[in-house]
This record gives C-alpha cells, structure tokens and sequence, in this order.
C-alpha cells in the first residue's frame, strides 16, 4: 500500500517496530519518479504512551494528517484455557486496544485540523466468532469492526470520514501456512483495499467477491451453516 500512495505522489508516513525495514522501504520509495515526502518512525502500538507522541511527530514531519490507516496486526492465538493466554491477550492488545489508542491520537489531530479520513483494518473474521487458535482474533476484530461504528455513528457526514475495511483471505505473513481456495494474491489484495479506501465507504469487505456475500452470511446464518466455513 505504501508502494501504491508513493507511486501516485502522496506523501507518506510510515511506523511500526522494525525501523530497519521502514529505512529500507523509505529508500524505494524515494526512488519513484513522483515520490512526495515519505517519513518513518518506530512505534510499538501497544505502548500506549507512544502512540500519540509518534504519531503527533510523523504529522508534524508531514506537514499535516489528510488520512491515517490503521493496520498494526498479529494472529497468534489458541484455544482458551489450553495455557496460552499470553498469545490471546497479545493479540486483543495488538488488534484492539493498540488501534484505539492510536484512533485516539489521530482524531484528536483531525478534530483540531476540521478533516480527515481514519481507516481501520479490521476483517471478515470479525462478523463472527472463531473457535480454536482463531478465537482472540475474531473477537479483537469484531471489537474493532464496533469500533469504527461507534465513531461512523458520531461523524455521520462532513470533513471527517470513518472507514472500516474487512479484508478476507490475502497473501501476507499473517496468512502464511493456510491453505484455501479463497486466498488471493497480495497484489490483488493490495488493489482491493486501496480501491476501496479512495472510495471512503463506511465499510467495505475485499476483494468484494466474494467476502461480501461470506460476510453477510456469517452476520446471519445459523451455527450450523457457519461452522463450516470457520
């Protein structure tokens, strides 16, 4: 995604953990033809004091926030009771609490500016609760998913926009090992959610076929159909 924005000439501002990786990415990016001003910063977003103060930084750098997407997420997880409660509640404060913070320290930053688009990578796992090493995770992204309603709820209209993206099943480190017929290409995926971020639409699954028919039916359908599609 940080590819694409720097292709189209946007600026970009980059954070997470491994400031390594984000120089390097950095020296790619300004290496594109129309390339804006990309800038980086470590931040682990479960250290909630960090959150604000990093993310205050990269908009100063920035000259300014027009959008923010929130994407930091692990998988890690078991079955609860089975003695892995590190990994769930790992996972909860990753997914879930780390993305409230920095939902906090953006929209206080868009309040203040009169604008902004706040994006939340939530997923199709949300709309219904997994069983298993899947359990934390759908909950912490069912969390989320509320999350951004609640907000969506507060700014119905106007300069500041809530968008809540339900990816399904795409090629990254997070998915690595699963086998399904319903996993797509990163780049197909990548596309998928840039389109559907352009659009600012309160929600959108993607790629919209056929997450947005498997996310309704989760929604909807009784247990006995939706097991066996989790």
């Amino acid at each position: 995604m940080a590819r694409t924005y720097a292709e189209r000439g946007e600026d970009v501002g980059l954070l997470a953990r491994r400031l390594d990786r984000l120089e390097a990415l950095r020296a790619e990016l300004t290496a594109c033809p129309k390339a804006g001003a990309v800038e980086v910063g470590r931040l682990d977003v479960t250290d909630f004091d960090a959150v604000p103060v990093a993310i205050a930084d990269i908009a100063e750098r920035l000259g300014g926030l027009d959008r923010a997407i929130i994407n930091a997420g692990i998988g890690k997880g078991a079955s609860v009771g089975t003695g892995n409660a590190r990994a769930n509640i790992e996972t909860v404060q990753t997914n879930l609490t780390g993305a409230l913070a920095q939902a906090e320290a953006v929209l206080e930053i868009f309040r203040a500016q009169g604008h902004g688009h706040l994006v939340l990578v939530s997923s199709i796992a949300g709309e219904r609760g997994h069983p298993g090493a899947g359990t934390a995770y759908a909950a912490s992204k069912a969390g989320l998913s509320a999350l951004g309603q609640g907000m969506q709820a507060e700014f119905p209209n106007g300069p500041i926009k809530i968008t809540v993206i339900k990816p399904g099943y795409i090629e990254t480190a997070i998915t690595d090992g699963l086998k399904t017929p319903l996993m797509v290409p990163l780049d197909q995926g990548v596309k998928a959610i840039v389109k559907a971020i352009d659009r600012a639409p309160r929600e959108a699954a993607v790629p919209p076929w056929p997450w947005a028919p498997i996310g309704a039916v989760l929604r909807h359908a009784p247990d006995e159909v939706t097991r066996r599609l989790i």
